[in-house]
């Protein structure tokens, strides 16, 4: 297994997105994700897995919901999470400063 860069996304403020979906008939190892704070202000992140069956993210989903990150900084989760064929891993950021990039394999 190679790891790589699984998404990368500089974030829309207030808004879902997608991070990063597991290819169909594959699966994934997400080893790291990486949020970084481009701005002169704090700023607030959501992570969350999306499973496959969800249509919208239901509050079981979340990893981390509305965590503050320092201006100018960054944090690095060490995960070691396993998702399945189209699981998809989605963000959500309080302002457009925030940057979020995804580690990890697929196989």
């Amino acid at each position: 297994m190679a790891y790589k860069v699984l998404g990368q996304l500089a974030a829309a403020a207030t808004t879902e997105e997608a991070l990063y979906a597991v290819p169909a008939s594959s699966s994934t190892v997400v080893s790291s994700i990486v949020i970084a704070n481009r701005g002169a202000t704090a700023a607030t992140y959501r992570l969350a897995v999306k499973p496959t069956a969800a249509t919208t993210l239901a509050t079981n989903h979340y990893l981390a919901y509305d965590v503050s990150i320092a201006a100018n900084d960054s944090v690095a989760l060490t995960l070691g999470i396993t998702l399945a064929a189209t699981n998809a891993i989605r963000t959500y950021a309080s302002n457009t400063n925030l940057t979020f990039t995804a580690f990890g394999s697929e196989s």
